[in-house]
């Protein structure tokens, strides 16, 4: 699942109508009883190009692409109206209290969705986590005309489908949480996308507080090591993934935050050359604590006996974060989480 990135940024909207990341806010739209829309309806919102799709109500039926969508719409309780998912979460991925519901979610595709399957699905929404989909192998393609004919409505999570597009690094949570604003409109969860928010924002401004002011040239570097992407080469996370904010927000440098794109294979040449001063032990979340673990203990292990990593700096401190890949790289409510923990690590004198 290797589209997950965050993108860019824009200033996120607690009311009126909204519209998803990179597009903009429908701020023209006439109140709901004038256009025959239902309360809180109409709402629209705008892909990654800015083409737009209104909603006069809420949808009834959604799939979504992966479990990063299908996350958010259980944090925002609307989880009854999803009926299939792509990329499903595994058992025990999700916080305890989501876990049960995603796994009662139809699975419509381990990957990315059959086309046929999603045309068969009687969806009347499609979250897209992707770029695009050409609905039946790849992520490549604009929705079909059978798609469209369908009468299935598709729509993007900007947070993580727009890195492309973007034209500067993601350096903040606007867009993650424009995505959450967009989602409880679309959905009718308005007020719950509000708390969510509200209490992301709470999160990352205290973090902001006690972190924000040291100078760049005094954080500590940092390199995330997408320990299950491989270690023959490894995967940096580069400026425009969610991933370079949380970094930065908690009052550290990604080692790669001069690399423009979402991810991108580098050698260890160029992380010893880096020499971080710690590093994130990036392991997926394997459904216990157990598992997560010996997962954790298998990354570290190799970091210290690997020739050309056990010379690092971070190695040879024992500076290690074992925190999960997911709320760090996928865009949704933990990436707050996460600056807060990072924070706490590197700065345990300010951030407590």
């Amino acid at each position: 699942m290797r589209s997950r990135a965050g993108r860019a940024t824009t200033a996120a909207v607690l009311g009126g109508l909204l519209a998803a990341g990179c597009g903009s806010t429908d701020s023209g739209a006439a109140s709901p009883a004038a256009r025959g829309g239902s309360a809180g309806h109409p709402v629209t919102v705008t892909d990654c190009a800015g083409a737009r799709t209104t909603f006069t109500a809420p949808p009834r039926n959604i799939v979504t692409s992966n479990a990063s969508s299908l996350e958010l719409l259980l944090r925002l309780g609307a989880g009854d109206k999803v009926i299939g998912t792509g990329f499903p979460p595994g058992k025990g991925t999700l916080p305890a209290e989501l876990d049960a519901q995603a796994q009662r979610v139809k699975v419509l595709g381990e990957t990315v969705i059959p086309k046929e399957k999603l045309l068969g699905s009687g969806a009347d929404l499609y979250i897209d986590t992707f770029a695009s989909m050409n609905m039946g192998g790849g992520m490549g393609d604009t929705p079909t005309e059978e798609v469209r004919a369908a009468a299935i409505k598709h729509i993007y999570l900007k947070s993580t489908a727009c890195a492309a597009m973007s034209k500067r690094p993601v350096t903040d949570l606007s867009a993650v949480e424009d995505d959450i604003l967009s989602l409880g409109a679309v959905t009718g969860t308005r007020a719950k996308a509000e708390e969510l928010v509200g209490g992301m924002r709470k999160k990352v401004d205290a973090v902001q507080r006690a972190v924000g002011g040291i100078p760049e040239s005094e954080r500590p570097t940092y390199f995330f090591f997408d320990y299950d992407a491989g270690t023959k080469q490894p995967m940096a996370v580069c400026n425009r993934q969610v991933a370079n904010a949380v970094i930065g927000l908690a009052g550290a440098r990604n080692v790669f935050a001069d690399c423009d794109g979402d991810y991108q294979q580098v050698g260890w040449e160029d992380v010893i050359a880096k020499n971080p001063d710690w590093i994130q032990l990036g392991v997926r979340e394997r459904g216990s604590e157990a598992a997560n673990r010996k997962a954790f203990d298998e990354a570290e292990k190799w970091l210290r006996s690997n020739p050309a990593t056990r010379g690092l700096k971070a190695v040879e401190e024992g500076h290690f974060l074992r925190i999960g890949s997911e709320r760090t790289t996928i865009a949704g409510v933990e990436n707050a989480d996460t600056v807060e923990r990072i924070a706490r690590t590197l700065h345990p004198g300010k951030v407590r």
